[in-house]
């Protein structure tokens, strides 16, 4: 006798481990349990699936067996699937969530000292010009390509410098000449 049991099973492609209990209820009567079962679904709510239950004769479940688990079973399968595929997503997207506030920690870190290295050079830079010393606080100042936010501030403060320093002999009052 040759049956085709185990090939309807493989074309119903499903995902998992099926699990057929086969259980007699009185002299011709069976109960049919079956059960998908998918390890690699993640999510735990694969485990609230109940098993799919089918109840008659003998002759009954041999001629629609397969009419009645097809749709379930294909339906169970591809939920459980899903299921997993959106776990992976959704571990994926924490993923990069961690790595998005990682690098936008990391930037504002960068940013907060890159202000502070600013301030405090501008700071040494004033604290220069208390005691007089144009030229050492023109040095002590940022440069404008490292700082291109504050150029302008800078370079205001280069030409305050360089006024005490360097005058410029275009803006000073000429000499009068005396005739003789």
């Amino acid at each position: 006798m040759q049956t085709n049991f185990f090939r309807q099973i493989a074309k119903l492609n499903l995902t998992g481990d099926l699990q057929i209990t086969f259980t007699q209820t009185t002299e011709n009567n069976y109960v049919v349990s079956v059960l998908l079962k998918n390890e690699q679904c993640g999510d735990e709510a694969r485990k609230t699936i109940p098993p799919l239950n089918l109840r008659g004769t003998a002759e009954d479940l041999d001629n629609g067996f397969f009419e009645n688990i097809s749709t379930p079973l294909q339906t169970a399968s591809g939920l459980m699937v899903d299921m997993e595929s959106f776990m992976k997503q959704l571990e994926e997207a924490k993923k990069k969530s961690a790595m998005e506030k990682e690098k936008s920690d990391k930037e504002k870190k960068e940013k907060e000292t890159k202000e502070k290295k600013f301030k405090d050079a501008l700071q040494k830079a004033e604290e220069l010009e208390k005691e007089a010393k144009y030229k050492d606080a023109w040095s002590a100042l940022p440069k404008t390509s490292e700082y291109p936010d504050y150029a302008e501030n800078i370079r205001k403060k280069q030409d305050e410098y360089e006024r005490h320093f360097a005058p410029s002999l275009f803006t000073e009052s000429q000499p009068q000449s005396t005739e003789i």
